[in-house]
């Protein structure tokens, strides 16, 4: 293999960052989840990663910083994963229930970061509701295509293909909101399937 297409050999001492810096972030993660951006301090940050305030602080500049990094691990993370399921699965009615599928599995996984986007005031410094549709535009992009061509081939009803995918999109986001902003009395299965059929039974074309 040519030495160009080598990934260059990490130092013990860039290992070692990251893996404080993940430390830390998985720290953040929690404490923001728990109380908020606003109510959250670095120092409560610092005692959960059981690490001095000043090393929080060879890493990260600021509190903002540290949850701008939470949300940028978490966002790559299931935007990837997103992208991933979509791409694998079949018709536009599969894509579409890949995309549910995976967004409530993740939030089962990772229940704070969940609570940091759909918890967090809307006021909040450093999350904006322009920040929470970007992250979501590439996931819209892929359904938008998969619609189109559905209603090109007869497939399913004929509505507007973006909106379509905003719509299930935005769905997605308001169940899982609800899951963390409550004690729900559904499993995730149960919304999720319930979700799924309701879409289906949207899209489908009439008999007539």
């Amino acid at each position: 293999m040519p030495q160009s297409l080598l990934k260059p050999r990490r130092s013990k001492k860039q290992v070692v960052s990251e893996f404080r810096q993940s430390e830390i972030i998985a720290a953040a993660r929690k404490v923001f989840a728990d109380k908020g951006y606003a109510a959250t301090t670095v120092d409560e940050i610092a005692a959960h990663a059981a690490l001095a305030k000043g090393t929080i602080y060879v890493y990260f500049n600021s509190k903002e910083q540290i949850y701008n990094a939470v949300l940028a691990d978490d966002l790559e993370t299931v935007r990837a994963l997103t992208l991933e399921k979509i791409a694998a699965a079949g018709t536009a009615l599969e894509k579409i229930a890949a995309y549910i599928n995976v967004r409530f599995e993740y939030c089962e996984q990772r229940r704070d970061f969940f609570r940091i986007m759909y918890i967090e005031p809307s006021d909040s410094p450093v999350l904006s509701k322009a920040k929470t549709r970007e992250w979501l535009r590439e996931p819209v992009r892929m359904l938008t295509l998969a619609i189109e061509d559905a209603i090109s081939t007869n497939q399913i009803r004929r509505l507007p293909p973006e909106i379509l995918a905003w719509t299930v999109a935005d769905l997605t986001s308001g169940a899982l909101q609800r899951r963390l902003a409550t004690t729900p009395a559904t499993t995730a299965r149960e919304d999720i399937d319930f979700l799924i059929d309701f879409i289906y039974s949207a899209l489908r074309l009439s008999a007539n």
